[in-house]
């Protein structure tokens, strides 16, 4: 028989719940799809059972998936959250102050760092002698306590020898993955691509493992396609290539969303939200294409020099923890920490949940930690910990406990903080998810240990004493309510932000001004304000249709929630193409002389335009080469220069040039097998 017909294989995996999608090969329609709770602790569980779920529906057997593509938010979940594994810095030729530019030192949150003398200037000449022996001491003596490390050298992007020669000696002595700054991004800013560097170390493990998961689940199945993993602008590269540099998959999620949301509605112009788990991600949609960010993504309040989708992603979702402000009246605010809802915990501890939260119900007394669970994530590397993170671990031996139980001293609250920080243990509490149970909106889990929660919960006091809800419906609607007004406020301060007209106030004062909710309220007065979003919302995510009815009523506009809103990134994942860039400066050190600064080294050259040519002609093997090794086929070239120049004297005076070289192409496809083997005539 013939070749039977190939199909494309999206996997997403979120903070919640993991995602397949089968695409036809003409990618025209969805043939299935299946969701399945992501499984923390062994991820490979989520994935297989959302993939053989949907190959199950589609009736297609394994070696029909032509293309395997896996989008996520677990990298910017855990920047968002402070997440990740402990790294240390190798910062050459940067003084003390550098660390505490552009969030270096809040990133680094104590782990170590080792400054040497070295560098380079920025004419690619060596400032200072790397001090190898220093280097090899202090790598030697950190590499058992870290899961990674990352380098940073001054002007490293006009010769990066001293990084090179640093990462090779981590990898002679330690054997731990390493990521120079250099590799990351080819701008200047030290310290910037320092932060990028540290923040990709720490994602290693993580992203690691996540390909680990998928690449085992498909071998174990019979799925022999390439695997492609989606960055933050919504390409697709190799998963070597995303195992090298997870930072690149940072918005990863996001950006499948905005192109699965153009797939799935046809809009042109609008403000894409998509609500998972943890976060809300928004980005605008303009003439069918996503705006990127020009000053790289920021995420979780570091602005990192990554390219990625214009996407503002604040710590927002379904699961997000609720807390009770302070103050007389009380009121509430959601995340930024992800829990475990109550109801799911119920689902998988049971008999823990409700014995705990009856007996906190059994009483007139509120416990500081009533109604929160601890569940430890035994496959997360524990190295690097203290003793008092190590004796709260064994207590969660059994795999869950309550909070209570495990936090024998004030000081035990500072370890929990800091294992929940590093991934190897998660919280469970209320959040959004376990009051729609309530409400009836949501009925995957345990309806009846979300009640018995949100009444504890109510129980609660404000600055008065009095009970910030009369009971667990009540509770349920004042949650659902807050949600509905912080991602109100997330898509007007994205609005503003995109509007392009000077306001006289930053995005986020100008969402929560009380002219902009007055404008909202439409009330007449002396004064007759109002005010509406300019474009429709799509709402992306599971809950969407949950929640973002509202959300565009108090907005004013047109919300659209597509048929397959609830795994638009895992459709995002499959219908982008690969594209790899590759970046060079040309200089002007004096008067003749150029010098083209590129991977290799730099190149001096007595005329300008040889200089240019021989920058344009490496970038291009660089690019093409990268976009073949990221799984492109049929590579087309595009090629920009920024050229500075300044006219002095009637004569024009080269400055510098930057090239960038762009490599696109559709992945490579494996090709469908044949129903019955062919038969082969001859020898």
């Amino acid at each position: 028989m013939g070749r039977t017909m190939a199909v494309f294989l999206g996997v997403d995996t979120g903070g919640t719940y993991t995602d397949a999608v089968i695409v036809d090969e003409g990618e025209a329609q969805v043939i299935a799809k299946a969701k399945s709770l992501t499984t923390r602790a062994d991820l490979s569980l989520g994935i297989g059972r959302a993939v053989d779920a949907a190959l199950a529906e589609a009736g297609l057997r394994p070696q029909d998936v032509a293309m395997v593509s896996l989008s996520t938010t677990l990298a910017t979940n855990a920047l968002v959250e402070g997440q990740g594994g402990r790294v240390a810095l190798i910062f050459i030729g940067f003084d003390e102050d550098d660390l505490t530019r552009h969030g270096l030192a809040e990133a680094l949150a104590g782990d170590p760092v080792v400054a040497l003398a070295g560098g380079h200037t920025h004419a690619g000449t060596e400032a200072a002698p790397l001090d190898l022996a220093r280097l090899e001491a202090e790598v030697a003596r950190l590499g058992p306590t870290v899961a990674g490390f990352a380098v940073a050298a001054r002007f490293a992007v006009r010769n990066p020898a001293h990084e090179l020669a640093a990462a090779e000696a981590v990898r002679r002595l330690t054997g731990r993955p390493v990521t120079c700054s250099h590799e990351l991004s080819a701008r200047l800013n030290g310290p910037k691509r320092a932060l990028t560097a540290v923040l990709n170390a720490r994602l290693i493990g993580m992203i690691a493992r996540l390909i680990d998961a998928c690449d085992a689940h498909l071998a174990a199945v019979g799925i022999k396609a390439p695997l492609m993993v989606v960055r933050g602008d919504g390409a697709l590269i190799s998963a070597d290539v995303a195992r090298a540099r997870p930072i690149e998959t940072i918005l990863s999620g996001p950006a499948a969303s905005i192109v699965g949301a153009r797939w799935l509605t046809g809009e042109t112009d609008a403000l894409v939200s998509d609500i998972g788990g943890t976060t809300t991600d928004v980005a605008l949609l303009r003439g069918g294409l996503p705006e990127i960010d020009p000053m790289g993504a920021q995420v979780g309040g570091w602005r990192t020099m990554v390219e990625a989708v214009a996407m503002r992603t604040w710590g927002l979702g379904g699961d997000s923890e609720v807390h009770v402000l302070e103050g007389l009246d009380g009121g509430l605010r959601l995340g930024p920490r992800r829990l475990i809802p109550v109801s799911l915990m119920a689902r998988d501890w049971p008999d823990l949940v409700h014995d705990a939260l009856d007996r906190a119900l059994s009483t007139e007394t509120a416990g500081e930690h009533d109604g929160r669970f601890a569940l430890a994530m035994p496959h997360v590397p524990a190295a690097g910990i203290g003793p008092r993170e190590e004796a709260v671990l064994e207590r969660l031996a059994g795999g869950a406990a309550t909070v209570g139980a495990i936090l024998k001293t004030r000081l035990d609250a500072a370890a929990l903080t800091k294992l929940v920080a590093r991934g190897l243990v998660m919280l469970s509490g209320v959040t959004p998810s376990d009051a729609s149970h309530v409400l009836g909106r949501l009925d995957s889990w345990d309806a009846a240990a979300a009640e018995k929660a949100l009444r504890l919960f109510a129980r609660r006091r404000n600055g008065r004493g009095e009970r910030i809800a009369a009971g667990p419906e009540p509770m349920a609607r004042a949650i659902i309510d807050q949600l509905t007004q912080q991602t109100v406020d997330c898509l007007l301060e994205a609005a503003f932000a995109e509007d392009g007209r000077d306001f006289g106030a930053p995005p986020d004062v100008l969402a929560r001004h009380p002219m902009t909710r007055a404008g909202l309220a439409r009330r007449g007065g002396v004064v007759d304000l109002s005010l509406r979003l300019g474009v429709p919302v799509i709402g992306l995510g599971a809950s969407a249709p949950s929640y973002y009815g509202a959300v565009g009523e108090r907005l004013g506009t047109r919300t659209v929630l597509p048929e397959h809103a609830g795994v638009a990134n895992a459709i995002g994942a499959v219908v982008g193409q690969v594209a790899m860039h590759a970046e060079a400066i040309v200089t002007a050190p004096s008067e003749g002389r150029y010098v083209a600064h590129l991977a290799g080294g730099a190149q001096v050259f007595a005329d300008r335009d040889a200089a240019l040519a021989a920058a344009e002609t490496a970038l291009s093997a660089e690019a093409r080469d990268r976009a073949r090794a990221a799984g492109a086929e049929e590579v087309r070239l595009t090629v920009a220069r920024e050229v500075q120049e300044v006219e002095i004297e009637g004569r024009q005076m080269f400055i510098e040039a930057r090239l960038r070289v762009t490599a696109t192409g559709r992945p490579r496809v494996a090709l469908a097998e044949p129903e019955e083997p062919a038969t082969v005539l001859g020898v």
